[in-house]
């Protein structure tokens, strides 16, 4: 028997989709894997051609989840420079075009054998688990931790009735949290706040953009000019991702900021009214298509411009910090974990975005310490949630459980009684109304969900259910 400590990752996506929540996990599971602590396997969604056909980029298809996942370890180990030794494990999933989401099919546990069921990590717990009907994942896994990357209440506000839906949706996610998870890390303080949640910031930055930054900072120490241009933003083109607040305060200062010359950066639905409204202002702001932000047209930028407010934790914002730019970005929660960093500018109002702006212009972006560029890399990244997850302390509690063994420890107060109790009681009514269709439907699921079907078995190499 393996005496590792099993640790076990789901996620809602994963790539060539190239969205946070297929990112981040999979270099959570590289990074854990290489510490050699633990046995890591990372679960992800497996599509049907059709669902793939809506989801990936540039016409990318798998016939197979091998196909796929060939795709997805030449694609780390570029990044990162070793092998990766943690398994992946793929799970049936459909995609919902108007949540703009994967959703698991069936139940999902299985995919980890009970004797591996040690450790697992929910990425977007709530999301993970609003229709999951199958066994209980405190009662499969001797911890469940789950990691929350959205603020899903955000975007429901601005549907229609969004208030009320975003009402809704509170207490649904507080539900299915405490019924499933033991511990939850928020990325930021701008997550909905959970039971039994703590904030940390557990990601960390793709390997090559520290490699950028050292190279920076080298140039700096031999007295070159390390920096050539100006100001930019990247990120998706739609007005919610920081485009409708940076090309106003564009507007509202442009006197102030006569000369200012900033460049733009992304793909989206809203990029032909971004351009338009950029060719108004009297500032030079020039748009171009979105490109991997590692490309070497960003390497020479001084100034990164991020005042979204929409994100969780700005992965681009992240790796500009690592790239050893100067950012300037909003007084807000979701970017307190970078205002340890002499680089990162904030404001509190368009009269400081004015002044940290000119500010940073004008000076040089101090040199990265070892500790700084540390804390931005995946290795620390792991560390903090070994920590917040007391991991260490799982490990040690497990080795000297023995099913034998009783003592007065055993035995619960009336008052932990109550909670298991009323915790049982909450999750059997999930589990009801997770298992009926009619009530499924109801909130959102996909019609015909409850079980993988025949293609979606066929594609896994799982048998399909006699007379299902």
């Amino acid at each position: 028997m393996d005496s590792k400590q099993h640790i076990a990752i789901f996620t809602t996506a994963s790539l060539p989709w190239m969205t946070g929540t297929a990112v981040n996990p999979l270099f959570r599971a590289a990074y854990l894997s290489k510490s050699g602590e633990f046995k890591v396997t990372l679960v992800i969604p497996w599509l049907s051609m059709k669902d793939q056909e809506l989801v990936y980029p540039d016409k990318i298809m798998f016939k197979s989840p091998s196909d796929q996942e060939t795709y997805i370890r030449q694609w780390l180990e570029e990044r990162t420079g070793f092998v990766c030794g943690f398994s992946i494990k793929f799970y049936p999933g459909k995609f919902s075009s108007d949540k703009r989401s994967i959703l698991g099919v069936g139940d999902i546990t299985n995919i980890i054998p009970d004797e591996e069921a040690d450790v697992v990590v929910l990425e977007e717990p709530e999301h993970l688990t609003w229709y999951h009907h199958g066994k209980r994942w405190k009662t499969k896994f001797h911890l469940v931790i789950g990691i929350v990357h959205t603020n899903y209440l955000e975007y429901v506000k601005r549907e229609k009735n969004g208030r009320l839906q975003a009402f809704l949706l509170k207490y649904i996610n507080n539900w299915v949290v405490d019924i499933y998870c033991h511990k939850v890390i928020r990325l930021s303080a701008a997550t909905q706040d959970l039971p039994r949640s703590i904030i940390c910031n557990v990601h960390g930055v793709n390997p090559k953009f520290i490699k950028i930054g050292e190279r920076k900072k080298d140039q700096q120490k031999n007295g070159d000019q390390a920096f050539t241009k100006g100001a930019y933003y990247i990120g998706k083109m739609v007005w919610s991702k920081g485009y409708k607040e940076l090309l106003k305060l564009l507007h509202d200062h442009q006197r102030e900021l006569a000369g200012l010359e900033v460049d733009l950066y992304g793909n989206g639905e809203d990029s032909g009214q971004v351009q338009e409204a950029a060719k108004k202002l009297e500032t030079e702001v020039r748009v171009y298509p979105g490109c991997d932000h590692a490309d070497p047209v960003f390497h020479d930028y001084k100034v990164f411009l991020n005042p979204s407010t929409t994100d969780v934790l700005c992965t681009t914002t992240a790796e500009a910090l690592a790239m050893g730019k100067i950012v300037v970005c909003a007084d807000h929660p979701s970017n307190d974990f970078f205002k340890q960093f002499s680089n990162c500018r904030t404001y509190k109002d368009s009269n400081g975005f004015v002044k940290e702006t000119l500010k940073a212009l004008s000076e040089e972006p101090a040199q990265l310490t070892e500790a700084q560029m540390h804390e931005l890399s995946w290795e620390a990244a792991s560390e903090r949630l070994l920590q917040a997850a007391g991991l260490d302390q799982v490990v040690l509690k497990r080795r000297r459980r023995s099913p034998t063994t009783t003592s007065p420890r055993n035995f619960m107060s009336m008052s932990m009684n109550l909670r298991k109790n009323l915790d049982d009681a909450s999750a059997y009514l999930h589990y009801v109304a997770s298992g009926n269709e009619a009530s499924r439907r109801v909130f959102g699921a996909i019609p015909g969900s409850l079980q993988p079907d025949e293609e979606q078995c066929k594609e896994l190499g799982w048998e399909f259910p006699a007379g299902a």
